[in-house]
């Protein structure tokens, strides 16, 4: 037997990374079968054995823009102008939910995941990206919703209109989910060795929500709190949802500086993320 020929027509072949970057691309689209996998497992099996199912993504997103119509419109007087309130609520929200699922779900990564990484190799990366496609379908679900009470306004008479610059859309969200991604895989390789960090997620980002204009436009917060309003102007997400609410409802306007330091931290985030990630996943194992 030729041991030479057999041992080179392996059809992969697993080496110690010694690269101190690396995206590996090319290894993520190999194991394209198990990434897809992993988006199926997210969508289907998370509710499956509950009542109400999917609608479970309806649900939780309807509740909060009333809540937030109720106390921030109703009792706090806030005026969201020619837009109806809930729908002014509503598109804050499906885009900021799409945020925090992503960075929930991949900031818990090696934690969640440590039975598996122990047992059979393929690229870590891909299951914190599998969270972010994953709830790119969900984020469509909810979005659906947004749509469908847009034409219910739009057909009652309501002055409302969609911006030009909506077709950018998709990719707005798509730079969240990079961002979300960044944070994501730094947190997740803080936490096998800085448990806190879980604790303190759920906290911060619920304070996060009230510093990214969910729910009131960015321009109140500068006319009633001038002294605190930097606070969400170094908030790339509150220019992410003021600007996904201009293309959806043309209310407010684009901060072409804001989208620029959006763009230049998510970037800056992402490689951080990946490098710290990549770092950890050699030695997560021993700490877990």
């Amino acid at each position: 037997m030729n041991t030479t020929n057999n041992s080179n027509n392996w059809l992969f072949e697993i080496t110690p990374k010694n690269k101190f970057f690396s995206l590996n691309l090319k290894e993520v689209w190999q194991y394209r079968d198990l990434l897809f996998l992993f988006v199926k497992r997210d969508v289907i099996t998370v509710y499956k054995q509950t009542v109400l199912g999917p609608l479970w993504y309806l649900i939780q997103p309807l509740f909060t823009a009333i809540t937030f119509t109720v106390i921030f419109n109703n009792v706090a007087g806030i005026n969201t102008g020619r837009v109806p309130a809930f729908l002014f609520n509503l598109a804050g929200i499906i885009v900021w939910n799409y945020f925090t699922a992503c960075l929930n779900g991949t900031s818990d990564t090696f934690k969640a995941n440590a039975a598996i990484f122990g047992k059979v190799y393929f690229p870590r990366i891909i299951t914190p990206l599998s969270v972010i496609i994953s709830n790119l379908i969900k984020f469509g679900i909810q979005f659906f919703i947004f749509i469908a009470f847009y034409c219910y306004y739009y057909i009652i008479g309501k002055d409302i209109s969609m911006n030009g610059l909506v077709v950018f859309f998709p990719v707005l969200i798509i730079v969240m989910g990079i961002l979300a991604l960044g944070l994501g895989m730094l947190i997740s390789s803080m936490v096998t060795k800085y448990r806190d960090f879980s604790n303190l997620l759920g906290f911060g980002i619920q304070l996060l929500m009230y510093l990214s204009a969910v729910m009131y436009p960015m321009e109140l917060i500068k006319q009633k709190l001038p002294k605190f309003g930097w606070l969400v102007e170094y908030n790339p997400l509150a220019y992410t949802i003021e600007t996904s609410r201009y293309m959806l409802l043309n209310v407010g306007h684009i901060s072409v500086l804001g989208l620029c330091y959006n763009l230049a931290l998510t970037v800056a985030v992402f490689f951080m993320g990946l490098l710290v990630f990549n770092k950890t996943e050699k030695s997560f194992i021993d700490t877990v």
